[in-house]
């Protein structure tokens, strides 16, 4: 009998032990330590940075400000569904020089420096893309290509991976530049261009 009631009191003690351990286990457990970690809050006071703010201010060109394409004929050429008629922006001297330099680049290859549609790579067996001066292409509105230029067209690839945004729009500028130099008749020129052509003859 008594060996019996050391055994109780021992299994009561070691009982009391495991509760005190799980107890302490638990309160250790809810400290909440990993949620309440020492940080600071949006926008509060500190010392640790020369400026006093907590917050530091974003890097150039890491946070996108206003490249949300909200506007349609900027990034897709079209307005209201239609390719548009007109430029985004006005467009320069400098713009055109810009958009020659892009072109000789990007569209030269195939569609020829005067854009014929005979650039080197049609010369050396590739498909021979439209003539930029055929009537359909010199009605063809500024929208279209960009478009094109921006989606591809038939066996042309997009090139809007390689060619920026506004990159393709003073290409559009330098295509009509080259269509007008092409179809331009004299009475359309400057005086002074019509006197050089007349001391040329």
């Amino acid at each position: 009998m008594q060996r019996m009631k050391r055994t109780v009191k021992n299994l009561q003690k070691a009982g009391l032990v495991c509760a005190v351990f799980c107890l302490a286990l638990l309160l250790t457990s809810c400290t909440m330590t990993m949620r309440n970690q020492p940080r600071y809050e949006p926008y509060e006071a500190t010392n640790f940075f020369p400026d006093g703010r907590s917050e530091r201010p974003l890097i150039d060109d890491t946070v996108a400000r206003g490249n949300a394409r909200l506007d349609d004929l900027l990034y897709t050429g079209m307005v209201d569904g239609s390719y548009a008629e007109e430029f985004p922006f006005p467009i320069t001297h400098k713009d055109l020089v810009r958009g020659k330099e892009r072109y000789d680049i990007y569209c030269s290859p195939c569609h020829g420096l005067t854009g014929e549609g005979d650039g080197i790579v049609v010369q050396r067996g590739f498909k021979q893309p439209p003539s930029f001066n055929q009537d359909r292409l010199r009605d063809a509105a500024p929208g279209y290509f960009y478009y094109a230029i921006d989606n591809g067209f038939g066996a042309m690839p997009s090139y809007a991976n390689r060619i920026p945004v506004h990159d393709r729009w003073l290409i559009v500028a330098y295509i009509e530049a080259l269509q007008l130099s092409q179809h331009a008749s004299v009475t359309e020129l400057p005086q002074a261009d019509v006197d050089k052509l007349e001391a040329a003859q």
